[in-house]
């Protein structure tokens, strides 16, 4: 166990065995920050026909905790609406804290924005099922979500930006 209360235990920072220098990543929790369900219709909700609507958005936050830890938080919103109103909401912070210790820079992002959320979402997938369930309605099973494609789409499209729209940098004119 090490010494020092601000590295994770699983971090040595004393390891001499020339391997200290190897990125190592570890999830030290997971946790519900938040979680909130809304049924403003019932009990009429349960007697309307056909199938909602179902809006799904999910935002990812990242923040410093400290010393080679970081915070994601997923924020999964769901809203299901049909012709009578509102059959529910559900809004949920599902988190995780992520010891990353030699992480190359250029790494890092990638990493808190793709990898760690990908690991969270199942949890927190589950957690909203549930959440529905309670709720009176039968299971919400999202689609799973390619948290990589949707980094690299959007590290494109801020390179586009930056560069006036194109992507690739200058191409030089003939």
């Amino acid at each position: 166990m090490a010494d020092d209360a601000s590295v994770p235990d699983f971090i040595d920072p004393s390891a001499g065995n020339g391997d200290d220098g190897l990125p190592q990543v570890g999830i030290l929790a997971q946790y519900v920050k938040d979680l909130s369900f809304e049924n403003p219709n019932a009990p009429a909700v349960y007697q309307w026909q056909g199938q909602p609507q179902m809006d799904v958005q999910v935002n990812i936050g990242v923040s410093g905790v400290g010393q080679d830890v970081h915070e994601v938080v997923l924020k999964i919103e769901v809203e299901a609406k049909s012709n009578e109103g509102v059959a529910f909401r559900c809004e949920a912070l599902y988190a995780g804290l992520f010891a990353l210790r030699n992480i190359p820079e250029e790494q890092l992002q990638p990493f808190l924005l793709a990898e760690a959320p990908r690991l969270l979402f199942p949890f927190a997938r589950q957690i909203i099922s549930g959440a529905v369930t309670d709720g009176g309605f039968p299971p919400l099973l999202l689609d799973p979500i390619d948290f990589g494609g949707l980094y690299m789409q959007s590290a494109a499209q801020q390179q586009a930006d930056a560069t006036g729209g194109q992507f690739g940098g200058d191409t030089g004119q003939a």
